[in-house]
C-alpha cells in the first residue's frame, strides 16, 4: 500500500466516525476522556521509554535545548495532560446548544446550533503534548482527529496515540475517532492537504516553514497557528519592579513556545535605569541581549540588534532590545514586526492601557501581566488545539467553541414560500 493509499484510508475512517461522534450524547464523550486521562498514568512507563528515545536520537541529531525541551515527556507533564483532559469534561459540551433563536413573521422559528467540524487534520512537530490536547479537544467536542507528528516525536506520538485510542474505544468512541500516522515521509502531509474529500480542516502547529507551506499549497481549509514575534513594552509610566518580573518570565519561564516574548521594547524616559535593573536579571537566566544603539550605550558589551533581529521568532534565550523615545514609537514598531500573536504593555496609566488594548492588532493583548499566559488551559479552556493568528474561522487560543461550527435549524408547520 503506498504512503497516499495509507493515509486516505485513515481519512476515510475518520470520516465514519465523525458521522457517529457528532450525535454521541456528552456522558459517552466525558467517559472517553476520564478513560485517556486514567491511561496516561497507569501506562506511563511505555510512554516515557518511548520519549526516551525521541529524546536520545534529538541529542545525537543535535537539537537545541529549546526544542529538546519541547520534546520532553515525565511524569509531571503526562500528569498536567491528565488534568487537562479532566479539565475539558468538567467544560459544558458546546455540541447541540442553540446559540439564538427567532420568528419570523410567517411563524417560521429559525435557530443557529453549534455542531461539530468532522474530522480535523493535525499537522505538528517535536511537540508530543499536541497529540494528547488535540484528541482530548476532539473528542469533547464531537470531531474526529486524524494526527501527523514531526519526526522528532514520532516513538513518543505513537505511544500517546495508541494508549488514547485504545482508551477512547474502549470506553465507546467509534473505531476511528483518534488515529495518528505513523510514518514520518514527506509524503503523508502531501496526501493530508488535498483530502476534502475527508477532511474539513487542516491546523498545522509549528515553525514558520511549516505553517507557510500547509497555507499555501493545502486545498483543504486551513487554521494558521501562531507564529510568536511577540513584545513586551515598558512605558514610561510602569511600575519598574514588576516590568522586571513580568519580562523574565515573558522571556525564560519556557523560551522555546509561541508566546515567549522575544522584543523587549522601553521608553526612553525609564530606560537609563530599566535596562540594567532587567539585564541583571535576564543574563543570570542565560539570555543573550543584542540591542539598538541606544540600548547599547546604556548596556555596554551586549551584541548589536539587526533588522532580521527585530522580525525574528527565536525561541530561545536570545532577546532583542529597543529603546523608544514614545510611545507611539513603541505602537509602529510593533505594527511593524508583529505577527499577531501576544502583545504587552506594562503602565499605570490607565489611558495608555487603554490606547494600547484597542489599538495593537493581535490575538491576545495584555496590560500588566506575562504573554505566556496565552494558552488554552490559563485562559479557562481545559486544553487548547492551537492558537490562531488569523481572523478566520477562529483567533487566539482555540478550546472547544473553535472546534465547532453552526447549521441553521428550521422549525414550521406548513408554510411555503409565495
Amino acid at each position: 500500500m503506498s504512503i497516499h493509499e495509507e493515509v486516505t484510508q485513515k481519512a476515510k475512517r475518520a470520516k465514519e466516525a465523525a458521522y457517529r461522534l457528532a450525535t454521541l450524547p456528552s456522558d459517552v464523550k466525558d467517559r472517553a476522556l476520564e478513560a485517556v486521562a486514567r491511561s496516561l498514568s497507569e501506562r506511563a512507563g511505555e510512554i516515557l521509554a518511548a520519549n526516551a528515545t525521541d529524546m536520545e536520537a534529538g541529542r545525537a541529531a543535535g537539537l537545541s535545548p529549546a526544542l529538546l525541551d519541547r520534546l520532553l515527556l515525565n511524569e509531571k507533564r503526562l500528569e498536567e495532560m491528565a488534568a487537562s483532559l479532566r479539565a475539558l469534561i468538567s467544560l459544558p459540551d458546546p455540541v447541540g446548544e442553540v446559540i439564538a433563536m427567532w420568528t419570523r413573521p410567517n411563524g417560521l422559528q429559525i435557530g443557529r446550533q453549534r455542531v461539530p467540524l468532522g474530522v480535523v487534520g493535525m499537522i505538528y512537530e517535536a511537540r508530543p503534548n499536541v497529540t494528547v490536547d488535540a484528541a482530548g479537544l476532539c473528542v469533547k467536542t464531537g470531531n474526529a482527529v486524524l494526527l501527523r507528528g514531526g519526526s522528532e516525536a514520532i516513538n513518543s506520538n505513537v505511544a500517546l496515540a495508541r494508549v488514547a485510542a485504545e482508551a477512547a474505544e474502549g470506553a465507546g468512541l467509534p473505531p476511528g475517532s483518534i488515529q495518528l500516522i505513523e510514518t514520518t515521509d514527506r509524503e503523508a502531509v502531501n496526501a493530508m492537504l488535498r483530502l476534502r474529500e475527508y477532511l474539513d480542516v487542516l491546523i498545522p502547529r509549528g515553525g514558520a516553514g511549516l505553517i507557510r507551506a500547509v497555507v499555501e499549497q493545502a486545498s483543504v481549509p486551513v487554521v494558521e497557528t501562531g507564529v510568536g514575534n511577540c513584545h513586551v513594552y515598558v512605558d514610561e509610566f510602569a511600575d519598574l519592579d514588576m516590568a522586571v518580573r513580568i519580562v523574565v518570565n515573558a522571556k525564560t519561564q519556557r523560551p522555546g513556545v509561541c508566546n515567549a516574548m522575544e522584543t523587549l521594547l522601553v521608553h526612553e524616559k525609564v530606560a537609563g535605569v530599566y535596562l540594567p535593573m532587567v539585564a541583571t536579571e535576564l543574563t543570570a537566566k542565560g539570555v543573550e541581549l543584542r540591542g539598538c544603539p541606544r540600548t547599547r550605550e546604556i548596556l555596554s558589551g551586549i551584541g548589536a540588534a539587526t533588522e532580521e533581529d527585530w522580525a525574528t521568532e527565536y525561541l530561545d534565550l536570545i532577546l532583542a532590545v529597543r529603546v523608544v523615545d514614545s510611545f507611539p514609537a513603541a505602537l509602529e514598531h510593533i505594527r511593524q514586526y508583529s505577527t499577531g500573536h501576544s502583545e504587552a504593555i506594562v503602565t499605570e496609566n490607565y489611558s495608555r492601557a487603554r490606547k494600547f488594548l484597542a489599538t495593537v492588532d493581535a490575538a491576545a493583548v495584555y496590560v500588566n501581566a506575562s504573554t505566556r499566559f496565552t494558552d488554552g488551559f490559563q485562559y479557562g479552556l481545559g486544553a487548547e488545539i492551537g492558537i490562531s493568528t488569523q481572523k478566520l474561522h477562529a483567533r487566539g487560543p482555540m478550546g472547544l467553541e473553535a472546534l465547532t461550527t453552526t447549521k441553521f435549524i428550521v422549525y414550521g408547520h406548513g408554510q411555503i414560500r409565495e
